[in-house]
């Protein structure tokens, strides 16, 4: 094996352009400086407040952010992240970090989430950078449409009379005097079936803007929260038409009302009920909505297929937010480099 050359690194840097390296093209378009004081709130104390600027000084609070936002990218966990940036050019060139740099290692790259979960500052930066979509020409455009998608969490192996306990929000009795396993019994996540499979975890709730596909609102439930419930909490005002798609769990006289009350169209799909099959007239209006209604897929599609899966690697809802609101944010930055080509080439 030869001896690094000193033009090497340039040499690697300049094959990973020509194949397109996608964090090249995200770092190019999201104005990364324009976060700093919301990132820097969590992170720092106030030089005031500062004892004395003694000690070792913390990561930048961008490169922190930075660091996060690969892990939501990829689908990374801590330590599997902490590995990735050590090994990959193309992670350290996204962090601004030269070679002989130093790269946070896992537990920072956890506080420093944890300390933006605590803060609930997850759903500011989506709106902040949702913000400055609308001011680069992406606004929401075309109707929106509703759907949400399941996160799973890893299955907690729970006698029945704990997770009696649990439902009820009770702390089972064997667990009182045992706070290590407490603090790995995630007692927010809910169980749910779809399709007649159950499914342990969480809802991601998403409006979606059929012009561009891009996320514009979201909340995050328990996976035993119907999707009805949080229709009219993702309904936002800003859309250029008037038109709301979801699929048939969204229908009902309440949703309806709902949507027409707040001066929107119902395009939500109809639904057979008992003794009352659809006519045919109402399943060719079904699929006329299905051609629409299915850009939403195509997120959920994104997020699953493209960016490592939507498995959430934490304990309780507070974390759970953060961690798939990341990802929504994620999905948005790498939803407008695609706009962005498409723009070129059109």
């Amino acid at each position: 094996m030869g001896q690094m050359g000193f033009f090497d690194v340039e040499n690697r840097y300049a094959a990973l352009d020509a194949r397109n390296d996608p964090l090249v093209k995200i770092n190019a378009v999201v104005p990364w400086e324009a976060f700093r004081s919301r990132l820097e709130s969590v992170w720092r104390k106030p030089p005031d407040e500062r004892k004395s600027n003694a000690g070792r000084q913390p990561w930048d609070a961008i490169v922190m952010f930075k660091a996060i936002l690969l892990c939501a990218l990829y689908n990374l966990s801590d330590d599997q992240g902490e590995y990735q940036m050590r090994d990959r050019l193309s992670f350290v060139r996204f962090l601004g970090l030269a070679l002989e740099d130093k790269v946070p290692d896992a537990k920072t790259v956890w506080l420093y989430r944890e300390q933006l979960s605590q803060a609930g500052l997850m759903e500011a930066l989506f709106e902040d950078v949702d913000a400055y979509l609308k001011s680069q020409g992406y606004r929401a455009m075309g109707g929106q449409i509703i759907d949400a998608s399941i996160v799973a969490v890893p299955i907690q192996r729970n006698r029945r009379d704990e997770n009696e306990h649990v439902k009820r929000g009770e702390l089972p009795e064997a667990w009182t005097d045992k706070p290590a396993k407490r603090r790995q019994k995630d007692r927010d996540a809910r169980w749910t079936k779809k399709h007649g499979k159950s499914h342990y975890g969480y809802k991601n709730h998403v409006t979606v803007d059929r012009r561009h596909k891009l996320i514009r609102r979201y909340r995050v439930t328990t996976a035993a929260v119907h999707d009805s419930q949080v229709l009219e909490e993702l309904l936002t005002s800003d859309n250029t038409a008037r038109g709301v798609w979801a699929d048939s769990a969204y229908r009902s006289k309440d949703i309806e009302a709902k949507v027409k009350a707040k001066g929107l169209t119902s395009r939500i799909h109809r639904k057979a009920s008992r003794n009352r099959p659809l006519h045919a007239w109402e399943k060719a209006g079904n699929r006329r909505r299905c051609r629409f209604r299915a850009r939403v897929e195509h997120v959920f599609g994104a997020q699953q297929n493209d960016m490592g899966g939507t498995l959430v690697r934490s304990i309780g809802l507070v974390r759970a937010r953060a961690r798939i609101g990341l990802k929504n944010l994620a999905y948005n930055m790498r939803r407008l480099v695609q706009l962005q080509r498409l723009a070129r080439v059109g």
